[in-house]
């Protein structure tokens, strides 16, 4: 391990505590004047480093510079984030993970990026990714469950960032089925999961978590047409939410829940937050429009959507394409 990364290792653990330079350059065998080159050289890569005399070196609370060693630092996961890819730009984390999990990667891969040039959402729509603001992650997971388990994987994750989000901002944050997070009526984070099945034993290879989150804000560069439906955490609530503690935060939390799906525990938690539930809305199943009152989240995560002739459609997420509360 170079000085410059036993140095970053050391102020990631060390959180917001300070820590002095004897001991960054005793922990690394080497002197104080090598550390003070390694923090400057830190620094020339973006990090926000604190130095006070008579205390030493910390990882400024207002650093936004993605990083494993400052992610792993709060990990509390066996298996998810535990192998970290963080890059700087990419043209879609799902894509990269993709290519990582049909290369045989590993349960638990995670892969990070500043920004995305293709992010995508549902039905290929786009997702705005620009740098520096975003989470933008995609988790690799090797299930030992079902086919028919599978399908809970988008609202389990859903459920977990939300956790995540309210846990670090300590604002209510809600979802629309099936894999939308929102704030104050706005989204502020997409989901997109994507599965290889192997038709020999009609099971899961692999799947990709893919999850996307306005983190800081985004009022001042996000085009005309996502005024007023998109927004951030902090155009939302004022707090600048660390986009490496949250990125562990989720982690921690998606482990949990995955941990637990087949018992559907979560359904509880989503169903208190789902939006669309109670409002009448309007809904493109299968080509077919729809106009009905949504009552609620079956035991398989669908939408249970009541005609006006009382009788009922219950529609999955891969039925549904389009569904939005109705204008009255």
């Amino acid at each position: 391990m170079n000085v410059k990364t036993s140095v970053l290792s050391a102020l990631a653990q060390s959180g917001e505590s300070f820590i002095s330079g004897t001991r960054l350059a005793d922990s690394a065998n080497v002197s104080r004047n090598a550390v003070w080159k390694a923090v400057k050289a830190l620094e020339a890569e973006g990090f926000l480093i604190d130095a006070v005399s008579n205390k030493g070196y910390r990882i400024s609370p207002d650093n936004n510079k993605l990083c494993p060693e400052l992610i792993s630092a709060k990990l509390r996961t066996s298996c998810l984030g535990r192998k970290l890819s963080v890059l700087g730009e990419t043209d879609s984390t799902n894509n990269y993970a993709k290519k990582l999990a049909s290369a045989g990667a590993v349960h638990g891969m995670a892969v990070i990026a500043d920004s995305q040039t293709s992010g995508r959402g549902r039905l290929g729509r786009g997702f705005f990714s620009p740098p520096g603001t975003g989470l933008y992650m995609s988790v690799i997971i090797r299930p030992d469950f079902g086919i028919e388990t599978a399908q809970l994987i988008t609202s389990c994750a859903a459920c977990a960032a939300a956790e995540a989000a309210e846990a670090l901002c300590g604002h209510e944050t809600a979802i629309k089925w099936v894999n939308d997070l929102y704030m104050n009526g706005r989204k502020i984070c997409g989901i997109l999961t994507e599965a290889s099945l192997s038709l020999e034993t009609k099971s899961l290879d692999y799947a990709v978590i893919g999850i996307g989150i306005n983190v800081l804000s985004i009022r001042d560069i996000m085009g005309s047409e996502l005024v007023g439906i998109a927004s951030s955490i902090e155009d939302e609530t004022g707090v600048r939410v660390s986009r490496n503690a949250l990125c562990a935060e989720l982690l921690n939390r998606l482990e949990r829940r995955l941990a637990d799906i087949g018992s559907r525990s979560f359904l509880g938690d989503y169903r208190r937050r789902e939006l669309l539930t109670g409002n009448t809305i309007t809904a493109n199943a299968g080509g077919e429009a729809l106009t009905g009152k949504a009552v609620g989240i079956d035991e398989n995560a669908a939408l249970i959507l009541e005609l006006p002739d009382g009788s009922r459609r219950i529609l999955s997420s891969g039925e549904a394409n389009l569904c939005r509360i109705k204008k009255e």
